[in-house]
C-alpha cells in the first residue's frame, strides 16, 4: 500500500449553496485569531472564570499559552493580572495548574507567567427595575395554567412586554 507524504496539503471544503448558521463558522474563524495570540485551544480563554474562579476572573485574563518546541504538555500560560492579586494567584498556583490542566484534559500547563496590567472591571449590572402592573385580562388567563413554573416564567414574560423598554428580560 502506497504511503503519502506527511507534508500533503489539505483540501478545502467543497463548496455548496447552502446555507450555513454562523455557529458553524465561528469556531474556524476565531481558532485561528487565538493561536495568533498563542491559544490552540479557546478553552482556556471562554472557561477562565471556571479555571480561577470568579474573583480572579474580574481582575485577570489569560494572555498566552506556549509549549516548549515539539511538545503539548509543559507549557507556560501567561496571565495580565491586576497588581494587588498577583501574589494572591500566586497561593492558588497549584489549583489553577490543576483546572487548567483539567479543561485541556492533559498536563498542558506547568508554569505560570504573571504580568501586571490595568485591566478594566466588568460593568456592574443595572439594578431590576420594578415589575409593570399587568392587568386582570392577563392575569385571568395566567390562572388557567396549571404548572406553577410555566406560569411564573409566562408571567414574568408578561411583566417584561409590559414594560415596553427593549426585548425582555425573563428572569
Amino acid at each position: 500500500m502506497p504511503r503519502k507524504p506527511a507534508d500533503t496539503p489539505q483540501q478545502p471544503p467543497a463548496r455548496t449553496r447552502r446555507v450555513r448558521a454562523v455557529a458553524d463558522l465561528v469556531p474556524a474563524i476565531s481558532g485561528q485569531a487565538f493561536k495568533r495570540f498563542g491559544f490552540a485551544q479557546t478553552a482556556i480563554v471562554q472557561r477562565w472564570t471556571e479555571i480561577v474562579g470568579e474573583n480572579y476572573a474580574r481582575h485577570s485574563r489569560p494572555e498566552s499559552l506556549r509549549f516548549p518546541p515539539g511538545e503539548k504538555t509543559g507549557g507556560t500560560l501567561k496571565i495580565a493580572i491586576t497588581g494587588a492579586l498577583a501574589p494572591m494567584l500566586r497561593h492558588v498556583e497549584p489549583q489553577v495548574f490543576d483546572r487548567a490542566n483539567r479543561v485541556l484534559g492533559h498536563g498542558a500547563v506547568a508554569k505560570l507567567v504573571l504580568r501586571h496590567a490595568d485591566i478594566d472591571a466588568p460593568p456592574k449590572p443595572q439594578p431590576p427595575q420594578p415589575p409593570a402592573d399587568l392587568g386582570d385580562e392577563t392575569r385571568s388567563t395566567l390562572k388557567a395554567i396549571a404548572d406553577p413554573d410555566l406560569r411564573a416564567s409566562l408571567e414574568s414574560l408578561a411583566q417584561a412586554l409590559a414594560s415596553g423598554k427593549g426585548p425582555p428580560i425573563i428572569r
